[in-house]
């Protein structure tokens, strides 16, 4: 692995290797290729380990979500491996690619727009089960109805349509649906941020549940910084494409070093600390994905920023147990 430590264990279920996204900007001639690419992600490098939750945080546009679409293989990486149980299932054909859907699922950020809203949610998820010959068919009612009742809904919601529930009822459907399958690993896109303060907190909830329950890997993508710490075991912070640091959550909440990290937690209200913590305010705006700067992709925002940094691109290097960092300042 690239700029990481590549750690052979058999409690790895993922390895994500210096993955790219590049988008190709449309170009009007017939003769010439394109040139110019919105660089999503550009070069991302972690382990997830069995049952563990990873959650990845960052601004808007960083590429959180492209980066948990190019792992599930449902946009093709432009660059690298994603190792599921040792296997680069980016190299996967179609039909191999379709037997490991059940292995890594997803939960997306809107659940009525990831929902057939013409079909009742029995059928929805007695579908799946059947496509995928997870169990007889004589005892897929009976299956789904326990899935149901798993996430908090009734054995009676089975006959009825999506359009028919709550916001939070539609994401425990997906929940739901993603439980079906039996999968090893579900990455949450956003999963709660749609929904009000008091129903995250009781999907959160239903997820660390189920985690233990069926034995889950999550990956856990979120802007809510408070809602990965209350999920995650680790945290890796993303800035343009980039992860820019990896560590714990004790680590990483009580002594960020990246200093886009510090400013990102600087901003988490905290009503129990006697001292009041100095909020950093970052000048400029994130640079454009097409037009990405020389040397750290953080140099123009960040107030500790010296010659090196306008130069010289950082490696992702380790400074303590598990703790990853770019930047030439730490």
């Amino acid at each position: 692995m690239k700029n990481i430590e590549k750690l052979q264990q058999p409690d790895n279920l993922l390895e994500v290797q210096s993955i790219k996204k590049y988008f190709p900007l449309e170009n009007n001639s017939l003769f010439k290729k394109n040139s110019r690419f919105v660089k999503a992600v550009d070069g991302v490098s972690f382990v997830v380990k069995k049952g563990e939750t990873l959650g990845i945080v960052g601004e808007s546009g960083c590429g959180k979500s492209t980066m948990g679409r190019t792992i599930l293989q449902l946009q093709t990486p432009t660059e690298g491996e994603v190792l599921f149980e040792g296997e680069d299932i980016s190299k996967f054909n179609r039909k191999r690619l379709r037997e490991i859907r059940k292995d890594i699922q997803i939960i997306f950020q809107d659940p009525f727009g990831s929902l057939n809203q013409r079909m009742t949610v029995g059928a929805m998820l007695s579908e799946i089960i059947h496509v995928h010959k997870i169990v007889p068919k004589n005892e897929v009612l009976k299956y789904v109805q326990k899935l149901l009742e798993d996430v908090g809904l009734n054995k009676e919601h089975y006959w009825r349509y999506p359009h028919e529930f709550s916001g939070g009822q539609r994401q425990r459907i997906s929940i739901a649906r993603a439980l079906a399958v039996k999968p090893k690993l579900i990455i949450c896109d956003e999963a709660v941020s749609a929904l009000d303060v008091s129903v995250q907190a009781q999907v959160l909830n239903l997820l660390k549940k189920l985690k233990y329950k069926y034995n889950l890997t999550y990956i856990f993508i979120s802007h809510d910084l408070s809602v990965v710490k209350h999920i995650s075991d680790r945290v890796g912070v993303m800035y343009l494409g980039k992860v820019v640091e990896l560590a714990n959550k004790k680590a990483m909440y009580q002594d960020p070093k990246h200093p886009y990290t510090q400013a990102l937690f600087s901003s988490i209200p905290d009503v129990t600390s006697v001292n009041k913590k100095e909020r950093i305010i970052l000048k400029g705006d994130v640079p454009s994905p097409l037009n990405i700067p020389k040397g750290c992709r953080f140099h123009t925002r960040c107030p500790a920023a010296e010659n090196i940094c306008r130069e010289k691109e950082p490696d992702f290097r380790k400074i303590a147990n598990e703790h990853y960092v770019s930047c030439h300042l730490v």
